[in-house]
């Protein structure tokens, strides 16, 4: 990932995580989905089957802030970010988020800047692709 030109992180085999916190959103939500986050088995083990958390395997992760996750387009054609939560909501969270993350892996989680234009590159290796939500979390 850069930022203005500038290399700001990069991992190897892991997780490229875009976190979209929403207004209302809280520190036990935070909480939960890092520990989901870094229990969830989607790994290959030496079978070949989904069996091996990014903590089994000893992968790394990025975390980008991503308001547009929250993005409302029942009306119209224009996006409405409405939903989003506002920087002095979002950023504890988002903050929250990485150090519990950082925690559980037992290694520093590379980041992005908060409100900056980031330039992502993916390679998807599989690809899995799982968009989670704390509201369905039950």
């Amino acid at each position: 990932m850069t930022i203005n030109g500038k290399k700001k992180a990069e991992i190897g085999v892991g997780l490229l995580i875009l976190l979209g916190i929403e207004s209302g959103d809280t520190e036990a939500e935070a909480q939960w989905l890092s520990q989901k986050t870094a229990g969830l088995r989607i790994f290959d083990d030496k079978d070949g089957v989904m069996n091996l958390s990014i903590k089994d395997i000893g992968g790394e992760a990025i975390v980008i802030s991503q308001f547009t996750l929250m993005a409302s387009y029942k009306k119209g054609n224009r996006p409405s970010y409405l939903r989003a939560a506002g920087h002095e909501e979002a950023i504890p969270l988002y903050n929250l988020f990485c150090d519990q993350l950082s925690t559980l892996l037992g290694k520093p989680v590379g980041t992005g800047e908060f409100g900056a234009d980031m330039k992502v590159e993916l390679l998807n290796d599989g690809p899995v692709t799982i968009c989670m939500n704390t509201k369905n979390k039950e």
